[in-house]
């Protein structure tokens, strides 16, 4: 099923600082100074920022299939999610103990490798024309976008990479290393380079984030969550609202302000699940405002189908897994990407989600803006 219910990366000098310290600029509350940037003593997340370029890999590799009429490999895809380095022809080098697939969602890893089985067999047809019942290469109105479409018009590339944001990145940061596993650990001794084990949790779902320590000041290279929240922050103010959050519970873990910390927590998913469900409608209404051509269509239809998604990996969501399904289902025909078709998706499915998710998540002001 679709749904279980349950590096160019940024080798960004700011964001692997180790040994740097704290500024003082803001003193909260409580006595305890607050930076303006994620610049604290003995920080990093380097098996992230791994992760990060290991999946800018895989969509890289992907892309070849709509660009270069490529027929993917299966094994070397496989190989990528796993890192095997001897099969994944990767273009850097990983650390043999960095992978994307185990930490992945359990539920969810089956589902992946399903994915790049049905990716690659529609790569066999991609110097094909995609048509209703044929997999091929969709091509934008203007001649500008190419997409390789499964037989029933889905983008697989999208359910892949931005699914595995979710499924792997958004479920690491906010369920793993924000949850009690992560966060109910010693606090007192201090690992140099790493900083205690709960403040190296942190740091590492920062590392999630795909942002330099100085964002938003710099957006440059932001990728993943970092790149469709810094898209959404016109609107939604999540880019400033993501920071301090994590600067927030980060500076408190220093200073062993747990009641802080976990204000931190809330803040930050809360805000995250925005960023998810506000790029969704984003896409929603890019498919919205383009009926007549395929290739954009169904671009942003599968854009917007791996956003909704990610939303059920966030443990403080405000939405079911249920809804979840429900909304994916009603803008693809089924929440079962076998039985998913976005050719006969209506213009009236598709904003009858998009005024779903707004009003959910507080949206309705500002929906077609999106």
């Amino acid at each position: 099923m679709f749904l279980n219910n349950r590096f160019s990366l940024l080798l960004l000098a700011t964001a692997l600082f180790l040994g740097t310290t704290a500024c003082d600029d803001n003193e909260d509350n409580a006595g305890y100074d607050i930076p303006d940037t994620y610049t604290f003593e003995n920080v990093s997340y380097d098996g992230q920022l791994q992760r990060l370029s290991q999946l800018q890999e895989m969509k890289s590799y992907l892309v070849t299939a709509e660009n270069d009429g490529a027929t993917l490999n299966l094994n070397q895809l496989q190989a990528m999610f796993a890192n095997d380095a001897a099969n994944a022809n990767w273009g850097r080098t990983y650390d043999d103990s960095k992978q994307l697939k185990n930490k992945t969602f359990e539920n969810e890893q089956d589902w992946y490798e399903s994915l790049f089985e049905k990716v690659v067999t529609a790569s066999q047809s991609a110097t094909q024309t995609a048509a209703e019942g044929q997999a091929g290469t969709a091509v934008s109105n203007d001649g500008t976008k190419r997409y390789l479409l499964d037989a029933n018009g889905v983008e697989l590339t999208q359910l892949i990479e931005k699914g595995l944001m979710g499924a792997c990145f958004y479920y690491q940061a906010t369920a793993v290393y924000f949850g009690d596993g992560k966060m109910d650990v010693d606090n007192e001794t201090v690992e140099p380079g790493e900083g205690t084990a709960m403040e190296h949790h942190w740091d590492e779902a920062f590392g999630y984030f795909g942002v330099p320590t100085d964002f938003p000041i710099t957006t440059d290279g932001v990728v993943f969550w970092g790149k469709y929240s810094n898209g959404r922050d016109a609107l939604l103010g999540t880019n400033q609202e993501m920071m301090d959050g994590f600067i927030k519970g980060r500076a408190a873990i220093s200073n062993d302000d747990l009641d802080t910390r976990d204000e931190a927590i809330e803040e930050v998913s809360a805000t995250w699940q925005k960023v998810s469900a506000g790029t969704a409608v984003h896409y929603l209404n890019a498919a919205l405002a383009n009926p007549d051509d395929v290739a954009r269509r169904h671009h942003a239809i599968s854009e917007a189908i791996a956003f909704t998604y990610s939303l059920q990996f966030n443990p403080i969501k405000a939405v079911s897994n249920t809804q979840v399904q429900g909304w994916i289902a009603q803008m693809a025909g089924s929440a079962d990407v076998e039985q998913m078709n976005l050719y006969q998706v209506t213009d009236t499915d598709l904003e009858a989600v998009r005024s779903a998710i707004s009003t959910t998540f507080g949206f309705e002001d500002m929906m077609a803006e999106l």
